[in-house]
């Protein structure tokens, strides 16, 4: 009876140390493809290319004000031409078979969320608020904001006070919107810019995630791969508070913005992809970077996918 009882035992052991290993090593399987995207000023999108960009495999593209807002936080054209310019792109995308995934929110020296003069941060957020209204017609899924331009010396926490309290009040309308916001890191290989001015904030991990830890859960983190040396190490620190990405290669050094298959650039792309898998993203992998024809960016992304698949023998 007792030699019987301790066979049972063993059994159950033998059963339950199987059970957590299997748990705790699940079969790695490969992920599904993510689609195309990639980013264009709004001016800039009309009905023959968004055909010809989905006829050669991209599904999404990011748009941006460039050009259409001066350095005085003012609109280079009325509210009349505004508008019609946002329907216009969202015709030409919709007939297409295209989704604006996302915008990317106008930045500069003067239009900067993180200001510590507060009138001048609310004029800022006041630009942002009138340029939000004209992007409701585009029925984004992403509104991409850059946290600072270069600061000041030794002003860096006050601008990340700013920073959140500026994308906290933007935040509303984002969700309102039924839109989510991002804030992109920035590049920031040294702190120092020159003897008078620091490189933006969320220009390392840990910089990013301090902000990002302080900011609500409804806010989200957009990675821009050529801003930073090994980004893979930016995305598995924020796992699934990532939502959108900016594809270039680079040296982490400069706004270099190489095309991922030029050969230029120091980007692992299978340790990115690897990355990307692990925080679960399943938005655009969206090119900002340097091509010749939007027919090369599919077949980029099928190289770089397919030598993941192969080093991992998913």
């Amino acid at each position: 009876m007792r030699k019987s009882f301790h066979c049972s035992m063993l059994v159950c052991l033998l059963y339950l140390v199987t059970a957590t290993i299997a748990f705790a090593s699940p079969p790695k399987t490969a992920p599904k493809p993510l689609k195309i995207g990639y980013a264009l000023g709004l001016n800039k999108v009309s009905a023959e290319q968004m055909q010809y960009a989905k006829s050669v495999g991209v599904d999404y593209v990011e748009v941006s004000f460039g050009g259409l807002i001066d350095g005085n936080r003012d609109l280079k054209v009325s509210d009349e031409e505004m508008t019609e310019l946002m329907h216009r792109a969202k015709k030409a995308a919709d007939d297409a078979g295209i989704k604006i995934w996302s915008i990317h929110m106008p930045f500069g020296k003067q239009i900067d969320l993180s200001l510590t003069d507060e009138a001048e941060r609310q004029q800022v957020v006041a630009l942002h608020r009138k340029v939000l209204g004209y992007c409701k017609i585009l029925q984004l899924e992403i509104i991409l904001f850059h946290p600072s331009y270069y600061l000041g010396l030794n002003e860096r926490e006050a601008r990340k006070n700013q920073l959140i309290k500026s994308a906290i009040e933007l935040n509303k309308i984002v969700r309102s919107m039924n839109a989510t916001m991002v804030i992109e890191n920035m590049l920031g290989p040294e702190l120092l810019v020159d003897a008078e001015r620091e490189r933006p904030l969320c220009r390392t991990v840990e910089e990013t995630v301090e902000i990002m830890n302080r900011l609500p859960k409804s806010i989200y983190a957009a990675v821009d791969m050529n801003h930073i040396k090994n980004p893979e190490n930016l995305i598995r620190a924020l796992g699934r508070r990532l939502k959108s990405v900016h594809i270039a290669d680079g040296t982490g050094e400069a706004e270099n913005h190489y095309f991922p298959c030029s050969g230029q650039g120091n980007n692992n792309w299978t340790e990115i992809l690897a990355a990307l898998h692990e925080a679960r993203y399943t938005g655009p992998f969206l090119f900002e970077s340097a091509f010749e024809d939007a027919r090369d960016l599919k077949a980029c992304y099928e190289s770089m996918y397919n030598t993941f698949i192969e080093e991992n023998q998913l």
